[in-house]
Parts: C-alpha cells; structure tokens; sequence
C-alpha cells in the first residue's frame, strides 16, 4: 500500500471510529459537549483578559464563576416564567388556532370562495389538518431529541459536570490545541493548519457571532412582546430569538405564533397587533443590516439548507448531543467538501489530461 493510501485509509478509520464513539457514547456526551462550546464560545474574553495583566487561571476562574452566576440567575428568575408560559401556550394555542379559524370563518364568507375558490368549510378542514400534522411533527421532534440524550443524564450531572469541563478546557485551551497541532503529519501540516484556521473561522463566526446576534434578539423579542402585553410574549420572544441561528426560519416562526396570538387576543384593536409585527420587522432589520455584518460577516460559509440538513440529521442520529455538533461539524464538512472540490478541479481526472501528455 502506497503511503498515500495508507493515510487516507488511516484517517477513514479515525472517523469511522468517532462515529462509533459518538453513537454508542451519546447519552453521556452531553455534560462534556456543552462544555467544550463553553469553553470554544468564551476563550477570545479569557485571551482578552489574559492581555490586561491576569494569569489564565485567573482569567479562567472569573469568565467560569461569572457564567455560572448569570446560569444560576436565568434559572431561579426566568426558568420559572418560562415553564408556566409553556405550559399555558401548549393548552391554549390549539383554542388560538380555533378562534382565529372563527374569525376567519365569519369575515371570509365571501372572498375565500371568490379570490380562491374555495368554500369556508373546507378551508377549515385543511387548517385543522395542518396543525394535526405540524403538532404530531413537533412532538415526534422533540421526543427524538429527548431520548437521544437528555433523558439519560440527570439534570444534577449536567449541572455538576459542565462547569467542570468548562473550567479545565478553557484552562487548558491553547496547551490543547499546541499539542494536537504537535500530531499533525509533517508532510501535510500547512495544509491541515490551513484548513483548520478556515474551518474555526466559520465555527468561530456561526458559533460565537451568530450566537452573539440570538441572544440579542431574543431578548429584543422578548422583552418587546412582553411590554405589548402579548400573552407569553417572553417564552415566544427567546425562542425565536435563539432559533434564528437558522436564516428566517426563527423571525418567521415567531412571528406566526406571535401573530396568532396577538389577533385572537387583540382583535380588533389594530395597533398592538401591528405593534408586534413591528417587533419582528425591526429585529430582522436590525440583524440583517448591524448586528450579522458586524458580529458574523461574510466568511461562515454556511448555506441555510446545508445548515437545516445538518441540525435535523444529527439531531436524528446522535439527539440533543447532535444539535450542538451539528454546526461545528457542517461547518468543518463544508470547508474540506470546498478543499476537496478545489482539488479535483486542479487534478487530471478533471482536465482529462496528465504529466504524460
């Protein structure tokens, strides 16, 4: 076997055998996955604070308590709210659904048969046959994820486990990455540099700038819903706001639910109901002309169907633990699928012609 060969069956191998971990391991992988994105997510502030003067085990102990704090608070404070509100909306959007179905009912009499040719009952039906299916969907989701990983890892664990993890990787950050860099193959180690800055550019800007440009979002949402006065304005706010990760996949499902709520709920005052479109409108503004160009930029290199694709298949295979791979890997899949293009392109088999001719 050629060396050649032998490297590329080698690094098959490697990744057929973290596959392999990462399938029989995922119900345990949780606590240390989470903590390794907390880590990647806050080393730049302790390499900042490294810059004033503090050591890094300083500079560890302070972003690690500081997070930990802020966690501690989110849960007594919020979590609580949260909870309620779920729980409220899950008993009551299907009653929201069907009063706006009413609504629509008694105001279209006319128009839904002339504009589209379809008479009110059966438009009924397709509504409740939509949310059927949207609901039996979601809940066939969120039980996936749910046994995939949450339900074999105590909550305590998580808890206990993660801002260890934390701690020692973010301590250990860039001993950590000299000595994988120290492994690399002599023969190809610019290359592997090279496409490994690459690919921790475009983790480094999804993960730490577009996670940036949720959280400012979701708390624009929240806190602009709540003060309309929209009926669990906080739980729809965050959520959309932490799901827009996803190009207009989290404005647009907020905005629905939202928008469902608010018309049942105000109608037929128009103004907060345009109020809470406004929320949405100037978020998706904002985002899309400040906060992304400033905090994300243009070199992610992560399509929104390519990204989708990545979430929903490894949410599938390896549940919740998958969702949190999931950006970091299609990001990596993306940058070598581009390399790997960029050499075929270059090679005989695409010319059609060799150091022969």
């Amino acid at each position: 076997m050629k060396p050649r060969q032998q490297q590329m069956f080698f690094w098959i191998v490697a990744l057929a055998a973290l596959i392999l971990i990462l399938l029989l391991l995922r119900d345990v992988l949780l606590p240390f996955v989470a903590g390794m994105a907390i880590a990647y997510f806050l080393d730049p502030v302790a390499d900042r604070l490294e810059t004033i003067g503090l050591s890094r085990l300083w500079a560890t102990l302070v972003i690690v308590m500081s997070f930990v704090v802020m966690f501690v608070v989110f849960v007594i404070v919020l979590v609580p709210i949260l909870v309620q509100q779920l729980s409220g909306l899950g008993a009551n959007l299907p009653g929201y659904i069907s009063s706006l179905q009413q609504m629509i009912t008694e105001q279209g009499q006319g128009w839904l048969s002339d504009v589209f040719g379809i008479e009110v009952t059966q438009f009924s039906g397709s509504i409740q046959n939509l949310v059927q299916k949207a609901t039996d969907w979601l809940g066939g989701l969120l039980t996936s994820i749910w046994s995939g990983g949450i339900a074999f890892v105590s909550f305590l664990a998580l808890f206990i486990v993660t801002p260890v993890v934390a701690f020692y990787m973010l301590y250990d950050w860039d001993r950590m990455v000299a000595k994988i860099d120290s492994w690399l193959p002599r023969d190809h180690v610019a290359i592997v540099r090279q496409l490994a800055a690459e690919i921790d550019v475009a983790i480094a800007g999804f993960v730490r700038g577009q996670g940036t440009v949720c959280l400012i979002l979701g708390t624009f949402y929240a806190i602009g819903l709540t003060v309309i006065g929209l009926n669990f304005g906080l739980l729809i706010g965050l959520v959309a706001g932490l799901i827009s990760f996803v190009p207009y996949v989290g404005s647009t499902l907020g905005l629905v639910v939202a928008g469902i709520v608010a018309v049942v709920q105000f109608w037929p005052e128009w103004i907060p109901i345009a109020s809470v479109l406004g929320v949405f409108i100037f978020g998706q503004f904002a985002e899309g002309n400040f906060l992304s160009p400033k905090m994300v930029g243009s070199s992610v290199g992560l399509h929104p169907v390519w990204l989708m694709f990545a979430l929903f298949a490894f949410a599938y295979l390896f549940g919740f633990v998958g969702m949190l791979l999931a950006v970091p890997l299609a990001a990596a899949i993306g940058v070598l699928s581009r390399f790997s293009l960029q050499q075929y392109l270059a090679s005989d088999i695409y010319t059609g012609m060799s150091d022969d001719d």
